[in-house]
């Protein structure tokens, strides 16, 4: 049976549900749309290796050809959840409007796998020196589980690996890294008439964000990097809840706070800065304080200036690679040896609200981008990779 065509296929994976969420009512699995992919892609002669990551949750690693090296298209199946109502069309049927394909995952980014499928059809004719494998993972809008998971289990994949996310076909080298931290205050409670009653966690917290916040400024003076549109680290208070009434000594408060380092802060190596502030102003406010991180932390990303796959992508693209706000699964693909980069036809500013689009202007250099690096990746012998020095790798 011949493969569904393009559009067809990228309105099937845009049908097919696959919410990922920390929030049970909203999680679904993402099986649908690993078969789907597992079934096109066998069909083309890719070896399809589906791998559970927890219940109803599936990594997809499809390859074609065999060998070291090669290329790695990679992306996520997941999406965010959606509100119908504040949809003007089906968020789960691609709907073409004014120049745009609209859909939930159009732009972040299922699209993105049939676009890899348009791709390499008309190459599967030649013989590849170098494997490509294509990648699904699940759960990246909420845990990263299935990054995590292909990190854990260290199989090495290929030389380099694109990942598709949302960039306007430019470039991405380097990203921040993403860090969801709670912190609880446990005091005790008495009559607000007398101070002796009681300790106050709130007054505690008081402190506990001042020491935070003298951290900021310290990690703000020593991490600088001009590549970001902001430079510096940030560190955000996001809420704080904290006792019942005013006439009590509050007994009870909890800060959440979000902290994003620049490549070369490592996440555990401020974690441990935050405990030694902490440890000092439990024992002067006679309170118990907890910190535990809300999620595993994503790590800062940064592939270097003249790497292979930089120089090729910018050579496709037209464009010099750049940063992103926002964070992906390229620290755990470069973690399994591969040279890695974010590059995808989406526009991360439509990515997550109501009717995420893909602009139709963007399929075609896609393809043509994407061929490129097939074309350079599988198709051509392998070159060996020169250090900046000038020695063979």
């Amino acid at each position: 049976m011949p493969l569904p065509s393009f559009k067809d296929q990228f309105a099937a994976l845009v049908a097919a549900p696959s919410v990922s969420c920390t929030q049970a009512h909203w999680d679904q699995s993402n099986r649908a749309v690993i078969d789907l992919l597992s079934s096109w892609l066998a069909d083309l002669g890719f070896a399809c290796d589906v791998q559970q990551v927890a219940p109803g949750k599936f990594n997809l690693l499809a390859s074609y050809g065999s060998g070291p090296g090669g290329l790695v298209l990679a992306g996520h199946s997941d999406t965010v959840p959606f509100d119908a109502a504040l949809w003007k069309t089906d968020p789960l049927k691609l709907t073409e409007v004014d120049g745009r394909w609209i859909g939930l995952g159009s732009c972040d980014m299922k699209g993105f796998f049939a676009l890899i499928i348009e791709a390499v059809q008309p190459l599967l004719a030649q013989p590849f020196k170098q494997p490509l494998l294509i990648l699904a993972t699940c759960d990246e809008e909420s845990s990263m589980s299935g990054a995590r998971a292909l990190a854990a289990a260290g199989r090495p994949l290929g030389r380099a690996a694109v990942i598709g996310e949302p960039t306007g076909l430019k470039p991405i080298r380097l990203h921040k890294g993403i860090m969801m931290e709670r912190i609880d205050i446990l005091g005790r409670s008495g009559h607000s008439s007398d101070p002796s009653l009681g300790h106050s966690a709130l007054e505690a917290m008081q402190d506990v964000m001042l020491e935070l916040r003298n951290l900021r400024t310290q990690w703000q003076r020593e991490f600088n990097n001009p590549q970001f549109s902001m430079p510096q680290p940030t560190l955000n208070f996001g809420c704080i809840h904290g006792g019942d009434n005013p006439n009590r000594i509050c007994g009870q408060c909890s800060l959440e706070f979000d902290l994003r380092p620049l490549p070369g802060m490592q996440p555990e190596a401020l974690r441990a800065a935050i405990r030694l502030k902490l440890q000092p102003l439990a024992e002067l406010h006679q309170v118990k304080i907890d910190y535990a991180p809300l999620f595993p932390s994503v790590p800062p990303f940064e592939q270097t200036a003249d790497a292979e796959l930089v120089r090729v992508a910018e050579r496709l693209t037209g464009h010099s690679a750049a940063s992103v706000a926002f964070a992906t699964e390229a620290p755990y693909l470069q973690q399994l040896g591969c040279e890695t980069l974010v590059l995808g036809p989406g526009d991360i500013d439509c990515a997550h609200q109501p009717g995420e689009y893909l602009e139709m202007a963007r399929l075609q250099p896609t393809i043509d981008i994407l061929r490129g690096l097939i074309d350079h990746y599988c198709l051509q012998p392998s070159q060996p990779t020169m250090h900046p020095g000038g020695e063979n790798a």
